[in-house]
């Protein structure tokens, strides 16, 4: 047997290997209100917006990253059901968000 360094392989010791498909993401579930934080760790000083407590599917976040996205003009990902948007304009996200009914508050930075 090869070593393959790509492989997502999991180890259960009750079922032995777990496929990807098997593993099941569990939406966090967050108190209904929605922050968006400022960061700039790990990233050579560059600062992002990470919008989080979005209780969505991947989907759907994936959907809303790229309205977000559109509306701001830059670039962004979803990473660990967290929104992260290349802006440092996060007055603009919050209200981009209190058009779409969600509450929001800034947080960090």
């Amino acid at each position: 047997m090869k070593f393959d360094p790509n492989s997502n392989l999991v180890y259960s010791t009750d079922t032995g290997r777990i496929s990807p498909s098997q593993v099941e993401k569990v939406i966090p579930e967050g108190d209904g209100i929605i922050r968006i934080h400022k960061e700039s760790k790990g990233r050579k000083g560059k600062g992002v917006s990470v919008i989080k407590g979005l209780a969505l599917d991947e989907k759907n976040l994936k959907t809303l990253a790229q309205k977000l996205k559109k509306q701001c003009g830059c670039g962004g990902t979803v990473k660990d059901f967290n929104i992260e948007i290349q802006t440092d304009n996060r007055e603009l996200l919050k209200s981009l968000l209190e058009k779409l009914n969600y509450t929001v508050k800034l947080a960090g930075g």
